[in-house]
């Protein structure tokens, strides 16, 4: 592995093959059967899966919880279930902790070390722990810290970056597995209990967990953590936590990436492809799952286990984070193309609503309506043949959700990338003000219904919408700085695949957080 420099993107180095023989599968939530379970629709994006008589036999018997059979066709079926998002795995058995070592990155911050250390302590047998230290001005401090918690300690002269870091613990490690953590983490006994069976799969390279605020026991403590509204909206918004849903991971699954700050992974699979781009500042991780995801093996996102991590909550630290996440849209669009655009959805669903916003009322709306009303019509068509007399119902079902969820996406991308030239234009074009107001009020005020953080509507949209505009300022500046507008260009797809007028695939241009 190099020392320094970009990994190239990696080809061959592909799991031993599907072996799925033994593994107990469950539906996804909304998954739906037609036909006497000939047609599946569901996964993410939202698709139609046609089966034969035999291979809807199976799926009955794994909806039942019965195991996956050794037979090739048995196991290829429920590969495919499980890489559409349609089948989760039920994962059991598995490698133990003693065959995992934890990577710990980290720079000076001892405090946070200490604290991350301490957490591990719990498992017995306990993984070894291995930390890092990236350039520290004070070496010994951060070995003092390592050696009172029994975790070795190696020291890098130069400081070279999260990617570096991990990279030279990669190097050093001899089990199976290896955990890393940023050093701002803090995990709780049994942490790794949800994630290690997951490894029972030999198609696993790597499984990340849910990540979620830092309470400490001390009451007070967390008063004042929740004091101000920054706290508060980071407990619930932050750019770490990918959600309570368990997905594949890769680009456009429900799940697109992970973040490296809590990841464990197959050690072999991770050296063979090239470990993390130290060139990258920011989004080395997302690079390096997509680098692993797309030589065949499958990550794996497991919410029900978490680790609990000390977010940024002082505003110019917050806001400058943000930015440093916006960089990274550039440079993994141009190692990654076609996985970053501004936004991804169907022509027919963005169509219908650039007429309702763009003509003056009625017309505008009215045409709106006339499109969605046409993809309806062509989507009905093609389901004719496999849904009968449920056809229309599953058609106007997926429509009305594809539309409603594509006018959210592109108020979410309005304010996530298109606002310095929506702003002209809103100043220029007095009827688009309302239009455009309402498209980039709609994702904070329906996310604040959903979520019901601890703050009034108008102080998490403000929230929101801040932390929109510091990640679009740091994509602008990514695509000059490599000279590329793709990061802001939508990608649109104008064949009415079947299911494709459910809910829109969401935008991939987002690699530190969700909406």
């Amino acid at each position: 592995m190099a020392a320094t420099g970009a990994p190239e993107v990696t080809a061959g180095l592909g799991p031993p093959g599907p072996a799925a023989a033994g593994l107990r599968l469950r539906p996804v939530p909304g998954l739906r059967s037609l036909n006497g379970g000939t047609v599946l629709l569901g996964g993410y994006p939202y698709r139609m899966l046609r089966l034969g008589p035999a291979g809807a036999a199976h799926v009955a018997r794994w909806w039942a919880g019965e195991p996956v059979a050794t037979s090739p066709g048995a196991q290829t079926l429920a590969r495919r279930l499980l890489e559409t998002g349609i089948a989760l795995p039920v994962p059991s058995g598995g490698p133990g902790p003693e065959q995992v070592t934890v990577v710990i990155p980290v720079r000076d911050r001892t405090a946070e070390l200490a604290l991350c250390l301490d957490g591990l302590r719990a498992p017995q047998p306990a993984p070894r722990v291995l930390v890092v230290d990236d350039g520290s001005r004070d070496p010994a401090a951060v070995a003092a810290v390592a050696a009172a918690a029994g975790a070795a300690c190696l020291h890098r002269p130069v400081n070279g970056g999260p990617a570096a870091a991990r990279n030279t613990g990669l190097a050093a490690v001899d089990t199976p597995l290896v955990a890393f953590l940023d050093s701002d983490c803090v995990p709780g006994p049994g942490w790794l209990d949800g994630l290690l069976p997951h490894f029972a799969d030999p198609v696993v390279a790597g499984v990340a967990p849910r990540i979620v605020p830092y309470e400490p026991s001390d009451r007070t403590e967390i008063k004042g953590l929740l004091r101000g509204w920054l706290p508060r909206y980071e407990g619930v918004s932050s750019t770490l936590d990918m959600g309570a849903v368990p997905s594949i991971v890769r680009p456009g699954a429900k799940v697109s990436y992970v973040p490296g700050a809590a990841l464990v992974l197959r050690a072999g699979p991770a050296r063979a492809a090239g470990g993390f781009a130290e060139h990258m500042p920011v989004g080395e991780d997302v690079d390096f799952v997509w680098r692993l995801a797309g030589s065949g093996w499958q990550l794996r996102y497991e919410p029900a286990a978490t680790v609990a991590h000390q977010h940024r909550v002082r505003l110019g630290g917050w806001f400058a984070r943000r930015m440093d996440y916006g960089t990274s849209a550039a440079p993994l669009e141009l190692r990654h193309p076609g996985t970053l655009p501004a936004v991804a959805m169907s022509g027919w669903t963005a169509a219908a609503w650039a007429a309702a916003a763009i003509g003056p009322a009625p017309a505008g709306p009215a045409g709106g309506l006339a499109i969605t009303t046409a993809a309806t019509a062509l989507l009905a068509r093609r389901l004719a043949p496999l849904t009968g007399d449920q056809t229309w119902p599953v058609a106007i079902r997926l429509a009305a959700g594809g539309t409603g969820a594509a006018g959210r996406l592109l108020g979410s991308t309005l304010t996530r990338a298109w606002w310095p030239l929506a702003v002209p234009v809103a100043v220029a074009v007095p009827r688009l003000r309302l239009p455009l107001a309402a498209l980039a009020l709609a994702p904070p005020v329906l996310g604040w219904a959903e979520r019901r953080p601890p703050m009034d509507p108008v102080r998490y949209a403000g929230a929101r919408l801040l932390d929109d505009v510091a990640y679009s300022l740091g994509v602008w500046r990514g695509c000059l700085r490599h000279r590329t507008a793709r990061p802001l260009l939508p990608k649109l797809t104008w064949r009415a695949p079947a299911g494709a007028g459910g809910p829109a695939r969401p935008a991939a241009s987002d690699p530190s957080g969700g909406s």
